[in-house]
């Protein structure tokens, strides 16, 4: 596989960074994961507008987002691997310093940018296992995409190898947080209830257009802390992230929902299609302002 570093397209056996970047020896780096859709880079500007707003807090400098420049590299990724549309994964790490944590900004970071073919045939349908593991609490004021993964790690092998579905992570206080990889969402008649990002959970750029996409709908959406009961007594749920898009869910702990027959699921689905699909669409604010 052909990938970006630092401003070249490389063959990934040749992809090579210091031990003495930052982002290797203390975690400050941070990564944003998005698809294309026939070429087309979806949402691709809140994307980056949570990444810069993580890499401020990192201190860690960076070029202003040009939105052409990085439609150019993507279209350049595509076409350099033979392949029409990709999972993408566009990571920043702080870049090279003398050991020892410091203060000062990161003025020289490493980019890389890593594709990879899409699933054929995704999931529609996931069962949810709550797990032990408990959601910790994020290292600053809100949990950004950063190379901090050791607690979704720890949640994932909680999941045993034959078992299938998705890892339902807990807070502290027994609060509904996120899946190991997903956010997720419930709904109880026309109100759809969602963690709330206090909860430290991941605020996905896919959980925030799927509420707008759900306001449209004429749902009513409320974000909280609930305990799992609140889960356990709606009438469906789904997950979400931006390349397995929108899951059923079909089961948590021995609670049976309607999966793919659910109202909530059928209505999301059918717009998140459609908006995908629509080349000009660089952000969710955009489905509102049409």
């Amino acid at each position: 596989m052909l990938m970006y570093l630092n401003g070249q397209i490389i063959r990934e056996e040749e992809a090579v960074i210091s031990p003495f970047d930052h982002g290797f020896m203390y975690g400050l780096g941070l990564f944003e994961t998005f698809r294309t859709y026939n070429g087309h880079p979806f949402l691709l500007d809140d994307h980056f507008d949570r990444l810069h707003r993580g890499l401020d807090q990192m201190r860690i400098e960076k070029a202003p987002y040009d939105r052409q420049e990085t439609a150019r590299i993507i279209a350049s990724l595509l076409d350099a691997n033979n392949m029409d549309d990709a999972y993408f994964r566009w990571n920043v790490s702080a870049g090279n310093a003398p050991v020892g944590l410091r203060t000062s900004p990161y003025k020289n970071p490493n980019t890389m940018v890593f594709v990879k073919e899409l699933p054929e045939n995704g999931a529609r349908e996931k069962k949810l296992h709550v797990l032990k593991q408990k959601r910790n609490t994020p290292e600053g004021p809100e949990r950004l995409k950063s190379h901090h993964y050791l607690n979704s790690i720890l949640g994932k092998y909680e999941m045993s190898p034959d078992q299938k579905g998705e890892g339902l992570f807990l807070t502290g206080r027994g609060h509904v947080a996120e899946g190991v990889v997903s956010n997720v969402f419930w709904r109880k008649g026309m109100n759809v209830y969602t963690p709330d990002p206090d909860c430290g959970i991941l605020n996905g750029v896919t959980r925030q257009f799927v509420i707008r996409l759900a306001r449209s709908k004429g749902f009513k959406v409320h974000e909280g802390h609930y305990m799992l009961n609140a889960l356990l007594e709606a009438d469906e749920a789904v997950i979400t992230n931006s390349i397995q898009e929108i899951v059923a869910v079909s089961s948590v702990c021995e609670r049976m929902f309607p999966g793919v027959r659910g109202e909530l699921y059928e209505a999301l689905t059918s717009l998140y299609g459609r908006a995908s699909r629509e080349k000009r669409l660089w952000s969710g604010k955009e489905w509102e302002e049409r």
